[in-house]
C-alpha cells in the first residue's frame, strides 16, 4: 500500500532549535546516516555560506523522510523574525506543522506571531517543546503557558491514550458528550479534531539529545492528516529561486492531477493575460541534491 504523503513544516523564533530537531528527525527516520550540527557548520538543510556562518535558518529548504505510513517532504523554514516573510511564503503549501518551542524560553512574542499565520492559514499544528535537558521551566508549567497563551487545546500527548482522549473530548462539545454516554474516543476522533485545529499534540524531549524524537515522528505517523486531491490537474506555486547554473526554478507543489516533463502549460498572469511554457525539467530536491523525475502526482513538492 503506497505511502500517504505528507507536507510538513518546521517552524519556531529563533535559537528555539528548529535546525537540530530536523537533523533529529532526518537521522531517527534513517533518512541521514549522520547527525549534523549547527554549531559545526554540517547541519543537512542549512546549506548556504550565510547560514553556516551565521548558525541561523534564512531560506526555506526541504528534504525527504519516511515514517511506517507516510512519506514526509519537511520543509524547514526561517525562525529569525527578519525572515519571517520566507517563513509564511511556505505556509499555503503545508499540510501540516511542528512548532518548536524552547523549553528554556517558553512563548516568545515571535511564537505568536507565527500561531497567528499557522491559524491564518489553516495549518494544523503539532508543538515540539525542545531543550528539555535543559534547566528550565518544568513540563506543568510550560503546558500552562501554552494553554493560555496559544490555545486551551493543546495536550501532552506523551501521557497514556485514556488521559489524552479525556483531555481531547474536552476541547469539542460533540466529542465530550459522545464520550460521557460511551466513555470511548478513538484515534479517528483525535485526528479529525487536529484537522480541525481544535486539538494541539505537545511532544517534550531534546532535539539536540535525540529525546523525544521518535514519540513525535510516531505522532505525526498516527495523526498527522490525509489531504484528498481532485483528479484534475492543479499547483501552488510557493516560490522562485535560481540554481547555481541560473536556471529559473519554479517550486510548487502539486494538488490534484499530474505532472509530466515536456508537458506544456497555459496559465493567466497578473495582468491576465495568458502564458504558455513548456516543463523542461522536473526536480525533486532534499537539500541541494535532487532527482529528475518523469512525473509529479498529488501531494509532491517539485
Amino acid at each position: 500500500m503506497p505511502k500517504t504523503k505528507l507536507c510538513l513544516g518546521l517552524t519556531a523564533h529563533v535559537d528555539a532549535g528548529k535546525t537540530t530537531l530536523s537533523e533529529a528527525m532526518l537521522f531517527q527516520s534513517g533518512a541521514r546516516r549522520s547527525l549534523g550540527r549547527v554549531d559545526h557548520g554540517d547541519a543537512y538543510l542549512d546549506t548556504h555560506a550565510l547560514e553556516r556562518s551565521r548558525g541561523i535558518t534564512i531560506f526555506s529548504k526541504q528534504a525527504l523522510l519516511e515514517t511506517p505510513a507516510r512519506a514526509v517532504t519537511l520543509v524547514d523554514t526561517p525562525g529569525h523574525v527578519d525572515f519571517s516573510a520566507e517563513a509564511e511564503r511556505t505556509m499555503p503549501i503545508l499540510d501540516c506543522a511542528v512548532l518548536v518551542i524552547s523549553g528554556t524560553d517558553g512563548v516568545q512574542a515571535h511564537t505568536v506571531t507565527l500561531w497567528k499565520l499557522l491559524e491564518r492559514y489553516h495549518v494544523p499544528t503539532f508543538l515540539f517543546i525542545n531543550k528539555m535537558d535543559l534547566p528550565g521551566m518544568e513540563k506543568e508549567k510550560l503546558m500552562q503557558q501554552l494553554q493560555e497563551q496559544l490555545s486551551s487545546g493543546c495536550v501532552d500527548f506523551g501521557r497514556d491514550f485514556e488521559e489524552i482522549a479525556e483531555a481531547a473530548a474536552m476541547c469539542d462539545e460533540a466529542l465530550l458528550e459522545n464520550y460521557l454516554e460511551s466513555g470511548t474516543v478513538t484515534e479517528g476522533n483525535l485526528r479529525e479534531l487536529i484537522a480541525k485545529r481544535k486539538l494541539f499534540p505537545c511532544c517534550f524531549g531534546s532535539g539536540l539529545k535525540l529525546e523525544g524524537v521518535d514519540q513525535l515522528l510516531d505522532v505525526l505517523d498516527k495523526y498527522g492528516p490525509t489531504p484528498q486531491y481532485g483528479e484534475a490537474f492543479g499547483a501552488r506555486v510557493y516560490k522562485i529561486s535560481r540554481d547555481p547554473q541560473g536556471n529559473r526554478l519554479t517550486w510548487l507543489k502539486i494538488t490534484g492531477g499530474k505532472l509530466q516533463v515536456r508537458e506544456s502549460l497555459t496559465y493567466r498572469g497578473s495582468n491576465d493575460k495568458e502564458y504558455t511554457e513548456k516543463i523542461v525539467q522536473l526536480r525533486s530536491y532534499s537539500a541541494e541534491k535532487f532527482t529528475a523525475p518523469e512525473e509529479a502526482l498529488p501531494g509532491e513538492l517539485v
